[in-house]
């Protein structure tokens, strides 16, 4: 399963939870300490504690006032959150997939370039079981989307291993597979693949393929479909 980007500890994700049930998540959320804690029930000292250090983590933004505090959970915070989700629904849910619909879009045309390197289509090929067309599909999620995203770390992915050369070290990466529709047509042999530090956001995916997905589903810039990415096995 991969690793969370984010190492967040119990005390941290319950505070966050309880805060984003006041309204954090959405929108600013009136907090007192001595409300917090006693909803967390713990001492004011700590529930003060708490907020303070979920704001040196970047989770939490923060206004104090007269009467309390404005907090709101940053994306940071929301991606926490997320995780948590993803975490219970690996537990209580049968369905081990998520479904994701975007458009498609422009890369800046790394993906061509790392796909192709020797120490990752090696593996592509013994554990993908093809050789990926030396190119990414680029996908913006929608909002939604963009939330559901987290059920993937709840999916056992294909791990790709970090190598290195003469030159630099390459980092790991992680290859979940997927199926692919648009305007009708299912390509089945695609897997989303994210690499454990990535230039994209969480509203992004990449995925490969044997096939150039963009000429076996005629799709162009801004066209909309629909990712549903499995566990592996």
């Amino acid at each position: 399963m991969a690793e969370p980007s984010l190492a967040v500890g119990a005390d941290a994700r319950e505070t966050l939870k309880v805060l984003a049930l006041q309204g954090a998540l959405v929108d600013r959320a009136h907090v007192t300490c001595s409300g917090l804690a006693e909803r967390l029930d713990v001492s004011t000292q700590t529930a003060s504690r708490r907020l303070q250090e979920l704001e040196d983590a970047d989770l939490v933004e923060r206004e104090i006032l007269a009467d309390g505090q404005f907090v709101r959970a940053t994306d940071e915070g929301e991606r926490v959150l997320e995780r948590e989700y993803a975490d219970y629904r690996r537990l209580f849910e049968t369905d081990r997939s998520v479904s994701l619909t975007g458009t498609v879009t422009s890369g800046m045309g790394e993906g061509r370039h790392y796909i192709s390197l020797p120490g990752y289509m090696r593996q592509f090929e013994e554990k993908l079981g093809y050789e990926p067309f030396r190119g990414t599909l680029n996908v913006e999620l929608d909002r939604d989307s963009t939330r559901a995203r987290a059920g993937m770390d709840a999916l056992d992915p294909v791990r790709i291993d970090g190598w290195e050369d003469e030159d630099r070290t390459y980092g790991p990466a992680f290859c979940w597979p997927a199926t692919v529709e648009a305007d009708g047509t299912t390509y089945g042999r695609a897997h989303v693949i994210a690499p454990e530090r990535t230039h994209h956001g969480q509203d992004k995916v990449e995925l490969v393929a044997p096939d150039r997905l963009r000429d076996q589903l005629g799709l162009a810039d801004g066209d909309r479909l629909t990712v549903r990415v499995e566990e592996d096995g």
